[in-house]
């Protein structure tokens, strides 16, 4: 479910800046809470960033419990045990200190504190209504937008599915931390394939047939704070001034594709994520400069828009010219960012693919996808991809 597209919502309340996370305790006051779930996993428990979030607390008389036990692509599992904990601590607010995976996980213990029963009850749109516990999210990468987003995404491992949990204006969290010190020891391949996932959600919401005046503005300036960042970024996470930009683009696509939803790329990304066990944001970028080529014909004056985001002069190019400029930019970008050439590399087999085929055509993402998808589309941007 999408918002109607005369609707522009943001729920929530952000806050970005190197040393921004000192301002925890602050804003866990201003919601009255004393009891505290942090979310994390080992990598960035273990990190210098941690500890100084750590000292932030022990500075005050609030009593937190720390969950670690966050896994790529988590499970419901992941979840159920990450419940227990907090209700155990009766937390009365969560901190979510990690990339996508970590925030999605508290945005599901947060749903259960709440609304109770399991979180497979809450797959799909608007399925509870009661507010779930506070959330202050810690983005450690710059990519899922989950800080601001309307979904999580929790793996049902006993089915082989991933359950979308969507609710517009319920499931943001309530505050949004955007560091650059928590990106300073992210590895190099994890910045890219974040990076590049921001980028895709910015690129398929200004794309949407649910695009607004409202979004696109949001949209291309996502589009130039990343394209323009993600190459020192991935370069030098250290690099507070481009991990700023990075953070801010990545955010700015997290409003976009909550309100416009997002296409093809998306799509069979899922699946090849799925099929291959990929981390959301290489499946996206392997995917994307097919589905940017394939889509171009239904919107090349807003592909004009993307190239000149880009950096690229379109200055006297035909429509067709704009779409190959912008397809082109994105192509090299990915390419800079060694971003495997395609799913052989990886080692798929081509047979896997026409399960990949058949699950993408019947999710039918033509509602959003700018340009109309067929089962034989579908098998030829799989098979370029391949």
């Amino acid at each position: 479910m999408i918002l109607d597209p005369s609707v522009f919502h943001c729920p929530t309340q952000i806050h970005m800046g190197a040393g921004v996370y000192k301002q925890l305790p602050r804003l866990l006051n201003e919601i009255g809470a004393n009891r505290i779930f942090i979310g994390t996993d080992k990598a960035v428990e273990s990190t210098d960033f941690f500890s100084r979030v750590r000292g932030q607390l022990d500075q005050t008389d609030m009593e937190y419990v720390i969950f670690t036990d966050i896994e790529p692509d988590p499970s419901v599992k992941t979840v159920n045990a990450g419940y227990k904990l907090c209700q155990d601590h009766g937390a009365a607010a969560m901190i979510a200190i990690g990339g996508g995976s970590t925030i999605d996980v508290c945005k599901a213990v947060g749903i259960l504190s709440t609304n109770g029963g399991k979180i497979s009850d809450y797959a799909g749109n608007h399925k509870f209504s009661i507010p779930p516990l506070p959330l202050l999210a810690v983005p450690t990468t710059a990519g899922t937008g989950s800080e601001v987003s309307g979904s999580c995404v929790i793996t049902d491992t006993d089915n082989g599915v991933k359950m979308s949990i969507r609710h517009l204006t319920l499931n943001p969290a309530r505050f949004a931390i955007l560091d650059p010190l928590a990106l300073a020891t992210l590895p190099a391949h994890v910045a890219a394939h974040s990076g590049l996932d921001a980028f895709v959600h910015a690129f398929e919401s200004f794309v949407s047939r649910r695009a607004t005046l409202l979004t696109d503005s949001i949209n291309l300036q996502a589009i130039s704070l990343i394209a323009g960042n993600i190459r020192q970024f991935y370069a030098n996470r250290e690099n507070t001034e481009a991990g700023l930009r990075m953070l801010c683009g990545s955010t700015l696509a997290g409003i976009g594709f909550t309100h416009t939803g997002t296409g093809n790329i998306h799509c069979i990304s899922r699946h090849i994520g799925a099929r291959f066990h990929l981390s959301h944001g290489l499946s996206n970028a392997i995917m994307l400069p097919h589905v940017a080529r394939f889509n171009g014909v239904a919107c090349p004056e807003k592909y004009r828009q993307v190239a000149a985001a880009m950096g690229e002069n379109t200055w006297g190019l035909s429509a067709n010219e704009a779409v190959d400029r912008a397809v082109a930019a994105i192509t090299r970008m990915c390419g800079d960012l060694d971003i495997p050439g395609g799913l052989r590399q990886l080692g798929a087999a081509k047979e896997d693919l026409v399960e990949i085929v058949e699950r993408s055509f019947k999710e039918n993402y033509n509602a959003w996808n700018p340009r109309h998808t067929s089962r034989k589309d579908f098998e030829e941007l799989i098979t370029a991809a391949y």
